[in-house]
C-alpha cells in the first residue's frame, strides 16, 4: 500500500463525527424508533453503506454515540469525601440524561428489552465501564472507613444509582441535578459507619 493509498480500516474522522452527531441530534428530536439508518446517513451527508460498513446496527452506533459524547465527563473524581464524589458524579450524569443523550438512551434500552444482542451491548459499553469505576471508588471508601461493607460494591451502586435510573425511565417525577444530593444522602443512611 503506497502512502497516498487509503487504509479501508480506517474511518474517515469527520465522516465518523457527522454520523454521531447526527445520531444524537435526531434521536433527540424524533424519538429513537423513528429514526433510521437512512435519515442517520442523509443527515450526515454519507451513503447508509458506510455506516452498515462501521456499525452493525443503529442500536450499536447509538452506544458509541453516547459513549462519544459523554467521553469522561462521567468518570468518579476523589477528592477523598465519598459523598461529596457521589454527588458530584451523579449530578453530571443526571445533567447527561436530561439533554439528548437521556432520550437516545432511553430509545436504545427500549429496543434492548426484545434483543438480547442490544442488552448485552449496553450492559457492556455503558454500563460495566461506569461500573466498575463506581465500585473502585466505593472500594477506596470502604477502605478508608468512609462505608460500611454490609453490601458486595456492586450492590451498593445500584443502591445508590437505582432512583436516577427508576425516573429516567419510568418518569415517575422529574429528574433534577439537584437530587443528587438527597439520592446520595437517602443511600450513605444505611452505608455511612456512623449509622452501624
Amino acid at each position: 500500500m503506497t502512502p497516498a493509498s487509503p487504509n479501508p480500516d480506517r474511518r474517515n474522522e469527520n465522516s465518523r463525527r457527522a454520523i454521531l452527531d447526527a445520531t444524537i441530534e435526531l434521536t433527540s428530536t424524533m424519538g429513537y424508533g423513528k429514526v433510521t439508518i437512512e435519515r442517520i446517513a442523509a443527515a450526515a451527508g454519507v451513503g447508509k453503506q458506510t455506516i452498515y460498513r462501521w456499525w452493525p446496527s443503529k442500536a450499536v452506533l447509538a452506544l458509541e454515540a453516547i459513549n462519544d459524547y459523554v467521553g469522561e465527563a462521567t468518570d468518579f473524581p476523589d477528592t477523598g469525601d465519598i459523598t461529596k464524589d457521589l454527588v458530584a458524579q451523579m449530578a453530571g450524569v443526571i445533567g447527561l440524561l436530561n439533554g439528548n443523550i437521556g432520550a437516545v438512551l432511553r430509545g436504545t434500552i427500549a429496543e434492548a428489552q426484545s434483543d438480547p444482542t442490544i442488552q448485552a451491548a449496553i450492559r457492556d459499553t455503558i454500563v460495566e465501564p461506569r461500573t466498575d469505576m463506581c465500585v473502585i471508588r466505593l472500594a477506596k471508601a470502604v477502605e478508608a472507613g468512609q462505608l460500611r461493607p454490609v453490601m458486595p460494591l456492586r450492590e451498593m451502586v445500584e443502591l445508590i444509582y437505582a432512583p436516577v435510573y427508576y425516573r429516567l425511565l419510568l418518569g415517575t417525577d422529574e429528574l433534577k441535578p439537584a437530587d443528587a444530593s438527597a439520592f446520595v444522602a437517602n443511600a450513605m443512611a444505611g452505608l455511612d459507619p456512623a449509622g452501624g
